[in-house]
């Protein structure tokens, strides 16, 4: 099996989820010697992808369902690419068809959502959280035998000269039941500002441009750039900070990608959403957690900032 040079990754959901993929990705290139890695991802998540340097090439697959003459596509390019293996890392029954209907020899994927489809499969015991989302992608991708010693989170980002004198925060999370009052993020960049003299970022996707008003105009070393960088764009900016703050959100593992340390807020209460699953990846961070994110002070927070200081 490890002669076959065709590889397909598919991680086609958000892009903290994508991220997460990094380690397994690598250890389907370094145990597939010469193969070619190629990645379907979202859209959105493209030009981020063409960042992870054990990837060859960046092919789209919009997450979400699909209409047939959308599934007959895709999988007429897969096999045109004549993929050997093709690896689905996020369970998607459109995506299985495809790779089915492409003749690709060897699919692996998880237990569910037409699994009669796939070669090889492995039950799916996420919602556990017994582990991190990291390991539970290293053992989908061992089915082929597939294994690295370097389990880090990496982007080939740009070289930064150093960090500069900037704390991002990032307010948001995509579930309100992970949700950090925002309030107590506007209390948190205020006294960052006052009693640690550190200038503020506030970071955010677009579809968090509106909520992110209650940030403008609170003083002038707090600088909201919410929805006005891309992805990369965003890496970058995260490469450059000194440290973020965030719940449990995507931006955590791009800053755990970049090397930047994290102070996370979690609440550990719900199997499927705990840190042991979905915390920062990774030496130098810290997670706050508790059973309801309103036990989380402020000033909790901000001793923890104080330990990177």
């Amino acid at each position: 099996m490890k002669s076959q040079k065709n590889i397909l990754i598919v991680r086609n959901d958000r892009f903290g989820e994508f991220l997460l993929n990094i380690p397994a990705i690598r250890a389907v290139k370094e145990t597939f010697k010469g193969s070619k890695v190629i990645l379907a991802v979202d859209p959105y998540v493209k030009e981020l992808a063409g960042k992870v340097a054990y990837a060859d090439e960046i092919i789209i697959w919009k997450n979400g369902k699909h209409s047939l003459p959308e599934i007959v596509r895709f999988s007429s390019l897969l096999k045109k690419k004549s993929i050997d293996i093709a690896i689905i890392m996020n369970p998607s029954k459109d995506t299985n068809i495809a790779a089915y209907m492409a003749g690709i020899p060897v699919r692996v994927g998880y237990a569910h959502k037409w699994d009669f489809l796939l070669t090889q499969k492995i039950e799916d015991l996420k919602h556990l959280s017994q582990k991190h989302e990291v390991e539970y992608n290293l053992d989908l991708v061992k089915v082929i035998g597939a294994e690295t010693e370097d389990k880090n989170l990496t982007l080939k980002m740009g070289n930064v000269a150093g960090k500069e004198d900037v704390i991002a925060i990032h307010p948001w999370t995509s579930d309100s039941v992970k949700q950090w009052p925002e309030e107590r993020f506007r209390e948190l960049a205020l006294k960052i500002v006052k009693e640690i003299n550190s200038n503020v970022l506030i970071v955010g996707g677009p579809e968090e441009l509106q909520k992110s008003a209650i940030f403008n105009n609170l003083d002038k070393r707090i600088k909201n750039v919410t929805g006005k960088t891309t992805l990369v764009e965003l890496a970058s900016t995260l490469e450059k900070s000194k440290l973020l703050i965030s719940g449990d959100s995507g931006p955590v593992h791009m800053a755990c990608a970049v090397r930047t340390p994290v102070i996370a807020l979690f609440r550990n209460d719900i199997p499927g959403k705990r840190p042991k699953r979905w915390g920062p990846w990774g030496e130098g961070n810290v997670v706050i957690e508790k059973n309801s994110l309103l036990d989380i002070s402020v000033d909790e927070v901000l001793d923890k900032i104080k330990q990177y200081r």
